[in-house]
């Protein structure tokens, strides 16, 4: 049983320490949220780029999209929420 309870914590850890590390060290330029432009502008914006978007999420300072880039890779970009500049590492 205790070696159940052992397993099941690390493999916890483990999904919690990679989902934390995924964006890496990107962060947007801070801005009072009422600054922010909706994230559908910038949904529209990528679409007329030809990006395919599957998913768009906010974290604290940028707006963070899974979508396949104009050439068709798969990316997880983010963008800053005022300029829509995409933010790289």
């Amino acid at each position: 049983m205790k070696t159940i309870k052992t397993i099941l914590c690390a493999a916890i850890l483990t999904v919690g320490a990679s989902s934390a590390f995924a964006h890496g060290n990107i962060t947007c330029k801070e801005y009072p949220k009422n600054e922010w432009r909706p994230h559908t502008e910038l949904q529209q914006k990528l679409e007329k780029e030809g990006w395919v978007i599957r998913r768009m999420e906010k974290t604290e300072t940028c707006y963070e999209v899974y979508a396949k880039d104009p050439k068709g890779k798969r990316v997880e970009a983010f963008f800053d929420p005022k300029t829509f500049e995409r933010v790289e590492e």
